[in-house]
């Protein structure tokens, strides 16, 4: 389980181009939104960090919950 908190999510339109960003990366990932929170909780085989550069592309910026950044970046 992978979790972000993404700012800038205020609508369900967001929670919508959030979980379409992912499901279009990898279909068969579950995706849990929580607009109040702002948490957004993706269960997929997916490396992490491409997960959250999908959501940046889709315009948002997420940050990790409870993941270590790389020592090369």
């Amino acid at each position: 389980m992978t979790e972000f908190i993404v700012e800038g999510m205020s609508c369900a339109h967001c929670v919508n181009a959030v979980t379409t960003a992912i499901h279009a990366l990898d279909p068969a990932a579950s995706v849990d939104v929580d607009l109040g929170t702002k948490l957004v909780r993706v269960d997929s085989e997916l490396d992490p960090f491409l997960l959250s550069q999908t959501l940046v592309d889709a315009g948002y910026d997420p940050m990790p919950v409870g993941l270590k950044m790389p020592d090369h970046i």
